[in-house]
């Protein structure tokens, strides 16, 4: 590994790296996401290290394999990708490795079976940049997740990186490089939407020799992993990012705030600050500039409310991870006291492709208020999940249906949770709202740090606010009473109307409360925690009436207003329910129509579930 003091060391360094590299040469690259590590991914890298060794001693192929970071396209996992040609494999097994390297690596013949299908015309896609889900995408952060292997430094210096660290420490000043940001227009990528610039100023303007910037991976929403797989496929990005970010502002000492739970991007994240730090791209007088910068890791033990600037940094200080009131705000007073700078993953690894394609470039994107583009955690009832990045202002009905690939089982659209258990309800009417700060807000939603839920028609929408409820109300770090009481109370309401025993009244106590617990909670997380709660309200209202009132769950999924039955010309007597139920609530001899105790029926839908014959009926 190269030893660099200098600008041009490193020039020399890339351009060696480079010279390398054919861009002809067949290669294999096998996504090494978390994702696809659970579905086997290593052992299918293994295999094709073992197979392609065959063929290298027969003298049949000249190739190279990587393992790369998340592809992004979760759902088809593991994927891999055949280079140039750029075909895409689906759910690849061990088994398939032999295959794709004798006929498609080989003879460059494509295997119809592994290709992605679309779910909305059945074509199957050969090429990755071909497939809906890549394609009306705009992978600005995530463009190179796919390519590089993060545990080496070497690719990364190779594909231009560092390159904007070098061109800010050798042209730019601390204020021009503020100015810089301002004129993109970046705005905080964690959930507030505050302009990334305008936070930087404040830090750099405060008087004192020590200051600190702090990377915010504390990424706790269910169902969202947009920083850890930016972290895992791309550390660099975000160091490069940060280390801009301290020059800007005149700090020399940065913090990675990552949770524990995340041991791949922990382990990249490691490799990366000892790879910079052997080259001399951290640590003293980086690239003979003057500047000193380095970087620690402070690992967190999974609580929500540190996601919270000032729980953030009170956990490393080693205190109990609980929000202060503010002002100050942590740009006057933060980390043991001294200016501190927090920010997204997401808004740390925007910085070097700013810097080095111009602010112009960047604000050119997105909308006239909110510029770039925002990585979204697609999860639920969605045919395509996974992590999808898209400009700014693209509508939500683009982002389902044109990416997403629509709803599973043709079932129709019915609402979209943005921002996590902070966020709110989109409902069917707003599809085709364009996604940015104002107009999520005009609705009830917000941005957060990219998290969204897609419910399908037979999503129950109460239950659906009771899910994102509970989970706030288990994470409150109860230091203020509107949060600790307010949310159990929502909760308790909730679970009660979904239990069968609603109240009039219950409806407008859940607004007043949400609304008071807004007005007074002590941090951002329990001011935003009734969100999901009120904007369900808002757009079904009457789905909590028909609990409360009618006594039925429209969705039938509220387990204290259905009842199972059987239907008896459907029945054949099988005894399949008979055997699977776990109350033994189900009576009847073979080849005899069975019979449902409601009494001991708790609702658990094992047997609709293993009934082959349609013969359960749920209302």
């Amino acid at each position: 590994m190269a030893s660099i003091h200098t600008a041009q060391e490193l020039d020399t360094w890339r351009e060696s790296l480079t010279a390398k590299v054919d861009p002809d040469l067949p290669l294999i690259t096998v996504c090494g996401g978390t994702g696809c590590r659970v579905y086997g991914s290593e052992k299918v890298w293994t295999a094709f290290q073992d197979e392609l060794t065959n063929q290298k001693a027969n003298a049949r192929l000249n190739y190279d394999v990587k393992v790369t970071g998340c592809h992004g396209f979760c759902e088809k996992g593991p994927l891999v990708v055949i280079h140039p040609q750029g075909i895409m494999y689906t759910n690849v097994k061990v088994s398939d490795v032999a295959e794709i390297v004798g006929e498609t690596v080989a003879k460059n013949t494509v295997i119809e079976r592994l290709l992605y299908v679309d779910p909305q015309t059945n074509e199957e896609i050969k090429c990755e940049q071909d497939v809906p889900f890549y394609k009306h995408q705009h992978r600005l952060i995530l463009g190179l997740n796919g390519l590089l292997d993060p545990t080496r430094i070497e690719e990364y210096i190779s594909q231009g990186g560092y390159d904007s660290l070098k061109k800010v420490l050798i042209s730019l000043s601390p204020d021009d490089v503020i100015e810089e940001m301002k004129k993109s227009g970046l705005r905080g990528r964690g959930g507030a939407g505050f302009p990334t610039g305008f936070k930087w100023e404040l830090c750099r303007q405060q008087p004192g020799d020590v200051k600190y910037v702090i990377c915010n991976a504390d990424e706790g929403d269910p169902g969202a992993y947009m920083d850890r797989s930016i972290m895992e496929g791309n550390p660099h990005l975000v160091l490069e990012g940060m280390i801009i970010g301290a020059y800007a502002m005149g700090a020399n000492q940065g913090y990675v705030y990552i949770r524990n739970e995340y041991p791949l991007a922990v382990k990249h994240l490691r490799q990366a600050i000892s790879q910079a730090e052997e080259v001399g791209l951290l640590g003293e007088n980086i690239l003979d500039s003057g500047f000193d910068f380095t970087v620690k890791i402070k690992l967190g033990s999974g609580a929500f409310v540190c996601g919270e600037e000032t729980a953030l940094i009170a956990s490393i200080e080693g205190q109990i991870g609980e929000p202060r009131p503010r002002p100050p705000y942590p740009a006057e007073f933060g980390l043991w006291g001294k200016p501190t700078n927090i920010n997204n993953v997401k808004s740390w690894a925007s910085v070097p492709l700013i810097i080095d394609k111009g602010s112009d470039w960047y604000a050119s994107i997105g909308t006239e208020t909110s510029k770039g583009t925002v990585i979204f955690s697609v999860v639920g009832n969605i045919n395509n999940t996974g992590l999808v990045e898209v400009p700014i202002g693209i509508s939500l009905r683009e982002l389902i249906f044109d990416i997403g690939g629509g709803i599973p089982d043709g079932k129709s659209f019915k609402a979209a949770q943005i921002g996590g258990p902070s966020g709110g309800c989109i409902p069917a009417e707003h599809l085709d709202v364009p996604i940015d700060y104002e107009s999520l807000q005009s609705l009830g939603a917000i941005m957060g740090s990219g998290g969204l839920v897609v419910a399908d028609a037979d999503t129950c929408m109460v239950d659906f606010a009771a899910y994102f409820m509970r989970f706030t109300q288990e994470e409150s770090c109860g230091k203020c009473v509107p949060c600790r009481v307010g949310t159990k109370a929502m909760l308790e309401t909730l679970e009660r109307i979904c239990a069968g025993d609603g109240r009039p009244g219950d409806v407008d106590y859940l607004i007043e409360l949400g609304e008071e617990i807004k007005r007074s909670s002590l941090c951002g997380l329990g001011q935003t925690a009734p969100n999901p709660v009120l904007s369900t309200i808002r757009y079904f209202r009457d789905e909590y009436e028909a609990h409360i009132v009618g006594h039925t769950c429209p969705a039938k999924v509220c387990k204290g207003l259905i009842t199972y039955s059987v239907i008896e010309e459907n029945c054949t007597g099988c005894m399949v329910c008979l055997r699977n139920c776990p109350e033994g609530a189900i009576q009847g001899e073979k080849k005899e129509v069975h019979v449902i105790d409601a009494d001991l029926c708790t609702r658990c839908g094992m047997c609709m579930s293993v009934c082959k014959f349609d013969a359960i009926l749920v209302e």
